[in-house]
This record gives structure tokens, sequence and C-alpha cells, in this order.
């Protein structure tokens, strides 16, 4: 027994009526969604969509990096996207400490020094979220009429505040 028996057994009930095959990988909405990690937030549920219908790009604090960015370049060329979501949410631990907090509650956790680790904690999420929002529209391979904007969506009540521009 591994520690993935589970999530292979789940794997194979999931595949016994697996309807995605052959699927084209086109994101069927036009929709991109940039997003953080947290586990409390179901990208395509939130917004009605289902799998197929857009391309999630999941990170700490649901920030646009470089990486992230040559997605959406790829997203918005290749796949079809002409709408991206920016979500950040509400008590998101991103947002909640000071970057040196972050290195040090990392370091005690695994009792070692993580001070050399860049974490990116968000200090103003409305303005991490304009910043990002400005970092896509403004970039030479993202084309004017892709639609852009940042919301907050609140973990308690599961709605999307915003947009923020």
């Amino acid at each position: 027994m591994t520690g993935f028996d589970d999530l292979l057994a789940a794997n194979r009930r999931y595949a016994e009526d697996f309807a995605l095959g052959g699927f084209d990988g086109i994101a069927h909405a036009g929709v991109a969604i940039v997003t953080c990690m947290d586990s409390r937030i179901d990208p395509l549920r939130m917004v009605g969509l289902s799998p197929g219908d857009a391309k999630i790009l999941r990170n700490p604090g649901g920030r646009v990096t470089d990486a992230v960015l040559v997605a959406l370049v790829l997203g918005v060329s290749l796949l079809r996207v002409r709408r991206v979501l920016i979500v950040e949410h509400t008590r998101c631990a991103m947002a909640s400490a000071s970057e040196t907090a972050l290195q040090e509650r990392v370091g005690e956790t695994l009792g070692t020094d993580a001070s050399w680790l860049t974490i990116g904690a968000i200090a103003d999420q409305t303005q991490a979220l304009r910043a990002d929002v400005r970092r896509v529209r403004s970039h030479p391979l993202v084309p004017p009429e892709v639609d852009v904007a940042g919301f907050v969506y609140d973990v308690d009540t599961g709605l999307l505040g915003g947009p923020v521009d």
C-alpha cells in the first residue's frame, strides 16, 4: 500500500465514465482563470463553468508571475482565451503576513532556515490585483480585445467581489 492508493482508486472510478477523451484542449468558454492554490477555491464552479471551458492557472496568492504570463500568451494565441479573470481571495495566507513572517513560519515548521526563499507576500491585495491586471493588459502579446479583470473571492460566502481594474 502506498500513500496514493486512495487517490488511484478514486481515479479508476473517475475514468469509468470519463467523458473528455479526445477533447481538443481549447478553452471552450474562452476563459482563463488565474487564482490561488487555496483548496477552498473551486475555480470552474465558482463561475458556472465545467471542465473544458477554461484554462486554470494556480499559484500562491493567485499572482501573475512570468510563468503565468507565458501561459496566458499561449491561451490567447492558441487556445481561444478571450477573457482573463485574476482572482485573489479573502483570508489568504499570502496576504496575512509579511514576507519575513511567512519565511519564519515556513522555517519553524520545517526546522530549517527559509529566509532565502522568495514567498511573495501580498502587502495590499487591491494594489496587487490592479498591478496584475495592468501587467496582463500591457503585455505586447496579449491583444487589446482580450478582457482582463481582477476579482476577490470571498471564501466564506462564495461570492466574487469586483471587478478591480
